[in-house]
């Protein structure tokens, strides 16, 4: 029976007649016959793992290979996942004459990507003349950060970029 599976190769899929054998405890027993390495694994009721199969003789360890291979799809899984909720930004874009009931239907979805954990960037766009009326939207702004004060803290204040006026908001 040959098990080869990303370059690890288990119980009967190992070549060599003389291996190094490492046992369940992580001891080095030292250098086997391949013929009581399998024996011993048996024995305790685990696989004969080729961990280094490119070492004069190959190492060879008693181990658990499903169970191993479980963890390290959970550690591959747990990384994922802490890494998925780092970079996210929502962006929600407004212009200055938005109503006031706009802007609070508006509010409200920035509530739920914040306790999803996600970050939200306010994005207030001028047109034309409007820019001259930076005010009212400084305005707008700074009452939205405060309605969501309980939740968030403010990561970028507001600032001004060409016609563009922003505010970046994090979860708490």
């Amino acid at each position: 029976m040959t098990i080869k599976i990303k370059g690890l190769r288990i119980n009967g899929g190992i070549r060599a007649d003389k291996i190094r054998l490492v046992d369940e405890s992580n001891n080095q027993v030292g250098v086997v016959d391949k013929p009581y390495a399998l024996e011993r694994a048996q024995q305790v009721g685990l696989d004969l793992v080729e961990v280094a199969p490119n070492n004069d003789p190959p190492v060879c360890r008693i181990m658990d290979y499903g169970k191993w291979l479980y963890e390290q799809k959970r550690k591959i899984r747990e990384a994922r996942k802490k890494s998925h909720h780092a970079g996210v930004l929502k962006e929600i874009r407004l212009r200055p004459e938005t109503d006031l009931h706009d802007v609070d239907i508006k509010v409200r979805h920035a509530r739920e990507f914040i306790e999803k954990g996600h970050k939200v960037q306010f994005t207030l766009m001028f047109r034309g003349r409007q820019i001259m009326h930076r005010d009212k939207g400084f305005e707008m702004l700074n009452k939205i950060a405060e309605s969501l004060g309980d939740l968030s803290k403010i990561d970028h204040n507001c600032e001004l970029t060409g016609k563009r006026l922003s505010l970046v908001l994090a979860p708490k």
